[in-house]
């Protein structure tokens, strides 16, 4: 059974860091790509960021890049996600999810969730302004 167990989340203020960690289990870690995913208040679920263990490519959404960094350590079975200079516009519910597949189009990074995909339970981000 494929599991995923999100952890890290917790209030902090605009312009503060917070990591995010998601363990994995169940399936063959390098064999797939796992992306972390928001869903703030109201709104629709959104990507923002992905790494494949297939070949090592990540992906970021535009509003995140430079500030977010995704890593992964395939000897604990675990994905990260180091979030700096958080703003007030990026809180909501952070979900780990697999399987995901990164690729190019237009010279641009993109990714996508896969048909057979599970979620972890996420972890609440709030941003204090």
């Amino acid at each position: 059974e494929v599991k995923l167990v999100e952890s890290g989340g917790g209030l902090v203020q605009a312009g503060g860091s917070l990591r995010l960690s998601c363990a994995a289990s169940g399936f063959t870690f390098d064999a797939k790509a796992i992306g972390w995913f928001r869903q703030a208040p109201g709104k629709a679920r959104e990507g923002i960021s992905c790494i494949s263990q297939r070949d090592g490519s990540t992906y970021y959404r535009d509003s995140v890049k430079g500030r977010f960094t995704i890593s992964s350590d395939s000897a604990k079975n675990m994905v990260y996600l180091q979030m700096n200079s958080l703003t007030p516009e990026v809180p909501g519910v952070y979900s780990c999810v697999t399987d995901v597949d990164l690729y190019s189009a237009f010279g641009a990074p993109h990714c996508i969730l896969l048909p057979d995909r599970s979620w972890g339970q996420g972890t609440q981000v709030p941003v204090s302004s």
